[in-house]
């Protein structure tokens, strides 16, 4: 029995998304399928779901979870960069609404195999598509000083970028670097003796890990285009939900949004990012740093 990831803020994402019967929706990270699952229970009879995920272990498992509404939902593996061309394929012109729910999922996270937590030791991959070339190790054993510094920075905000850059390719000259636990534990030794414990919410390896999971799946790289797309293939009136969780990403979205309002395609909804309440945190940590922004076709 799998585990399934807990969806962040649903009740506000199927509120924003103003759902009813006929509908057509793309949750275009559809992980294992905990905010579509709700979504389809609103939109039929006579709706449809496309639901994209690049990872396919999470879609075979989403698969089988809504196994019961039949063709109304329709699976597919790729990246929501590509929305557009997967429509067009479905023969859809335009849709009613679109979910974003960036980030990682518990589903994956908690899988030491895919190399995404530092809480258990795994192979260092990262990759969402295993399919795709370059994992969490190429970068590590690969990229030089500096550009595993910059990584660090632009991608991880990680305040000790450079020497946690440092004392990686000192080590990796010794033996590639290969696990999680590696990587973690040379984050660890390169931070400064008194913010290892003291002043750390957070496990120092964190913003590492983070910047690593970006750089390999070029998670912001394509973030502006997909948005755009998906802009693009929304009717009138039809909504756009985002959910993001660091900073990088909201910024992203946000400027994005703006733009598009600027030019008269979009009525953004929310002036500031919804979060998740005290009682959500409480009951799911990992919503904490969750941010919801929604706008309106125009």
């Amino acid at each position: 029995m799998h585990k399934f990831h807990i969806p962040v803020m649903l009740k506000e994402v199927l509120d924003y998304l103003t759902l009813s019967p006929g509908k057509i929706i793309v949750d275009a990270t559809i992980g294992t399928g905990g905010h579509s699952k709700e979504i389809l229970e609103r939109i039929l009879p006579g709706g449809r779901l496309i639901g994209i995920d690049r990872d396919q272990e999470s879609l075979s498992v989403c698969r089988e979870r809504l196994r019961e509404y039949g063709n109304s939902c329709e699976f597919v593996h790729g990246n929501f960069v590509d929305t557009d061309i997967i429509l067009e394929r479905l023969n859809i012109n335009k849709i009613d609404g679109i979910l974003f729910d960036l980030g990682i999922s518990s589903f994956q996270l908690e899988d030491p195999h895919r190399g995404f937590s530092f809480q258990q030791d795994g192979p260092l991959d990262m990759r969402l598509d295993r399919d795709s070339y370059i994992s969490a190790y190429d970068l590590i054993n690969n990229l030089n000083e500096e550009e595993i510094s910059d990584l660090l920075w632009m991608f991880g905000q990680e305040r000790w970028h450079n020497r946690i850059a440092h004392l990686l390719v000192e080590e990796r000259e010794k033996h590639p670097i290969a696990t999680t636990q590696q990587l973690a534990n040379i984050v660890f030794r390169a931070m400064p003796h008194r913010y290892r414990h003291r002043f750390y919410r957070i496990h120092p390896a964190t913003r590492t890990f983070q910047a690593v999971r970006i750089a390999v799946n070029r998670e912001l790289e394509i973030l502006e285009a997909a948005i755009n797309k998906a802009i693009a293939c929304l009717d009138r009136r039809g909504k756009i939900c985002i959910i993001s969780f660091h900073s990088l990403e909201d910024r992203i979205v946000k400027h994005t949004f703006r733009n598009a309002a600027t030019q008269g395609q979009l009525n953004i909804i929310t002036r500031k990012p919804i979060t998740a309440n005290p009682s959500e945190v409480e009951a799911n940590p990992s919503s904490r740093s969750s941010k919801l922004r929604v706008a309106e076709k125009s």
